[in-house]
């Protein structure tokens, strides 16, 4: 008689991103593309500091971003330029991980 095969084990979970800190050291930005700046936020004269968190695949790309500190007439232009960054690869044991870091796009006007 044939014994049972055994279960084949299962995938592992898909890496959950871990933030930036203590240990996870944040990636270095290797392609920057600065924002363009929106007509309409010049003549209104609106500057500031977008804030964002950004979530960088293992391979350095970011994967999606969010805006935390909100300029309404900046923030499209601001998660634009974020999502076009480029980033080393985080690695946790050896091993690229996804991560959560915190950035921030400065618009002043000229």
């Amino acid at each position: 008689g044939g014994l049972p095969e055994a279960p084949p084990p299962p995938p592992p979970p898909p890496q959950a991103p871990v933030r930036v800190g203590g240990n996870i050291k944040p990636p270095q930005k290797v392609k920057d593309v600065k924002p363009i700046y929106p007509a309409i936020a010049q003549s209104a004269r609106v500057q500031g500091v977008v804030i964002i968190e950004a979530t960088i695949g293992p391979n350095g790309r970011v994967q999606d971003a969010r805006v935390l500190r909100s300029i309404p007439l900046l923030d499209q232009a601001a998660l634009d330029a974020v999502k076009q960054w480029e980033f080393t690869p985080t690695l946790l044991n050896g091993v690229p991980v996804p991560v959560i870091m915190t950035v921030t796009v400065n618009f002043t006007l000229q």
